[in-house]
């Protein structure tokens, strides 16, 4: 059974710092691109950031470039995304998934989300 859990989320004050992690199982994580996506309320789903099967090539939104960065460990199928400096704008729903090559607007699976809270 394909399986994305993510874990890490919280309540933080502005300028403070988060790490998200997406554990992986039932399918082959080292072949899979993975992306993160949030959601705030009353929004639409937005991209965050993509990496490649390897983890040797990242995107990043420009809404997040220079504060988030997102790494993977193959040998124990988890993604990460490591969020410094948050801003309450950065308040959403964190979701990862699943994918091939550049993210546009489509995925082969998505976990539960984990939420962020970005308020003092």
């Amino acid at each position: 059974q394909v399986q994305l859990v993510e874990s890490g989320g919280g309540l933080v004050q502005p300028g403070g710092s988060l790490r998200l992690s997406c554990a992986a199982s039932g399918f082959t994580f080292s072949s899979y691109w993975m992306y993160w996506l949030r959601q705030a309320p009353g929004k639409g789903l937005e991209w965050v950031s993509s990496i490649n099967n390897s983890g040797g090539t990242t995107f990043t939104a420009n809404s997040v470039k220079g504060r988030f960065t997102t790494s993977r460990d193959n040998a124990n199928n988890t993604a990460y995304l490591q969020m410094n400096s948050l801003k309450p704008e950065d308040t959403a729903l964190y979701y990862c998934a699943s994918g091939s090559g550049y993210y546009r607007g489509s995925y082969y699976q998505r976990g539960q989300g984990t939420q962020v809270t970005v308020s003092s």
